[in-house]
Formats: C-alpha cells, sequence, structure tokens
C-alpha cells in the first residue's frame, strides 16, 4: 500500500516550515542590515549635531593685530574641535582663503571654548561675508563691514 493521507500531510507539513524558515532567515537578515544602516545613520547626525560652531565678533568692528583680522570661534558643540588649515576652509566674499594667510590661536576648542582665527587678507571698505568651513561639512557665515 502507498502514502496514506496521514504521510502526504507530513512531508507537506515538514517543506512548510523548510519554506517558512528560509523566509523568516531572509527577513532577519533584512531586518539586521535595516537596522545597522540606521544605527549608522543616526551615529553620523549625532556627530554632525555635536560639531558646531558660531563666529561671535561684533560685524561693526573687526579687531587687527598686524596685517591680520581676528575672528572669534566659539564652539557650541559637544565635542572638542580640532583648528587646524586641514580642518577648516576659510572664505572671504566667496574667495578662498590659501592655508598660508590664516591660523587659529589655539590647536583645539573645548566645548563651549573660545579660540581666534587670524586671517591675513585685503579688504575694500563695505560689506564683506566671511563663511568658515569645518568638521562634518558644518559652515557658518558673517557678515562683517571694514
Amino acid at each position: 500500500m502507498g502514502f496514506s493521507l496521514t504521510g502526504t500531510h507530513v512531508i507537506f507539513f515538514i517543506a512548510a516550515v523548510i519554506v517558512a524558515g528560509m523566509v523568516s532567515g531572509v527577513f532577519i537578515a533584512v531586518t539586521m542590515n535595516v537596522t545597522t544602516s540606521l544605527q549608522n545613520r543616526g551615529d553620523r547626525v549625532k556627530e554632525q549635531l555635536d560639531t558646531d560652531f558660531a563666529i561671535i565678533n561684533d560685524p561693526d568692528i573687526i579687531p587687527m593685530t598686524g596685517n591680520y583680522y581676528i575672528f572669534y570661534l566659539k564652539n557650541i558643540g559637544g565635542v572638542k574641535l580640532t583648528t587646524t588649515n586641514q580642518t577648516f576652509q576659510v572664505f572671504i566674499d566667496g574667495d578662498l582663503i590659501s592655508s598660508p594667510y590664516y591660523y587659529f590661536g589655539n590647536s583645539s576648542i573645548p566645548a563651549e571654548g573660545v579660540t581666534n582665527l587670524y586671517v591675513n587678507t585685503t579688504l575694500t571698505s563695505g560689506d564683506h561675508m566671511l563663511r568658515i568651513v569645518g568638521p562634518q561639512a558644518v559652515d557658518k557665515d558673517f557678515t562683517f563691514m571694514k
């Protein structure tokens, strides 16, 4: 005598369990990939939010020492900022200032700390725009008068 109805049901049941196991394995892998991706993106957003600074000069009075204009940079983020010519780029009126023509008073700024940015450039009278681009592509604009 051949397979009975019960034997056929057992074969279909085992096949269904195997297929369900494979499908759940795929779902687990996809869920883990999505979870890891979201966690990485969240870490990047947190790092970018922790990296923030402000230019706190009086826009009408920019102090000078020798040929250098002095701008005050305050770290308003939650992490220490490294202040070098490789981590910050300086633009005035849309022109990139070459790295030999600016430097920072300190090599880093602790959270809530302030440092000086010295920029050697020639400016005409009138309004000017300073743009500083820092780590994590955080940038700040500052309009001032000379």
